[in-house]
């Protein structure tokens, strides 16, 4: 029985319920292990092995979700600063939410993995969830999600239906771009060069005046084009202006990782990019 071919996946699942790039894949490796395992006993008539595996993986990953801090962005933890000249003081206890590396996998659905709808999902129960993945995401039936939950019919409809309230008390998130869009291709090339160029009123006319900047695991954030390009002018007076940057999409989304000198920023700007650059 090869379980190969749903890997890709399954993480991309465990990802959503979990919001960390590391715990899916381990979660999936879980199983991988717990299905092959009970392989011999896996019928057939009952379920397929796609839907088998994704009652494997749902028990897996709320096992592990349970007694854990829900992964927020910093602008889930408070309001934003309005002081770009702020200590940037790490905060290593908080279990940030990760991007997702789109080179990793082959995702079909990327909009559903899009950085804003996971850390939105990061406010409800790990049940609910769970249901609104398994029927809304990934289009099981009622009946197959209240199987693969162990619960019935009417509680995944209930849990569907208050998971679908508490997002909507979170704001649009329904908002996409897909990375190889022309027009998005040519906004993210201008940002590039302007941020080489350490050019921050040019940074400033390519953002949205609501676009917000963040920096995990440093917990302040910024709301606005104002205050981003104040924080930009700080950030070039402190670490320079010899910067470069590498092209990739996160989370379905247009981003870039940025270099200074030899030194490659990692996945906190990532994080920044995925959600302010567009």
């Amino acid at each position: 029985m090869d379980f190969e071919p749903y890997r890709g996946e399954l993480v991309a699942y465990c990802y959503r319920l979990t919001g960390s790039y590391a715990d899916a894949e381990d979660l999936v490796q879980e199983t991988m292990l717990r299905a092959w395992r009970a392989r011999e006993g896996y019928d057939r008539t009952r379920a397929s092995v796609r839907t088998w595996l994704y009652r494997i993986a749902t028990n897996v990953c709320l096992t592990a979700l349970e007694g854990r801090a829900r992964r927020p962005l910093p602008s889930g933890l408070g309001a934003p600063s309005h002081d770009p000249g702020a200590p940037l003081t790490p905060a290593f206890d908080i279990p940030w939410l990760e991007p997702f590396p789109d080179a990793r996998f082959d995702v079909a659905a990327r909009a559903d993995l899009r950085l804003a709808l996971v850390a939105a999902m990061q406010v409800l129960p790990a049940r609910q969830r769970a249901v609104l993945v398994l029927r809304e995401v990934l289009e099981f039936s009622t009946a197959e999600v209240a199987a693969q939950l162990g619960t019935t019919v009417p509680a995944v409809n209930s849990a569907l239906q208050r998971a679908r309230a508490a997002l909507a008390g979170e704001g649009d998130v329904s908002e996409v771009t897909e990375p190889d869009d022309p027009e998005a291709r040519a906004v993210i090339q201008r940002y590039v060069r302007a941020f080489e160029a350490a050019d921050v009123p040019a940074l400033v006319r390519l953002l949205t005046e609501d676009a917000v900047l963040e920096m995990p695991p440093v917990p302040l954030w910024y709301r606005g084009s104002r205050d981003y390009g104040l924080f930009m002018e700080r950030v070039f007076a402190m670490r320079g202006t010899a910067w470069g940057a590498r092209h990739l999409t996160a989370n379905g989304q247009p981003a870039h990782l940025e270099c200074l000198a030899a030194e490659w920023v990692g996945p906190a700007v990532l994080t920044r990019y995925a959600r302010a650059a567009r």
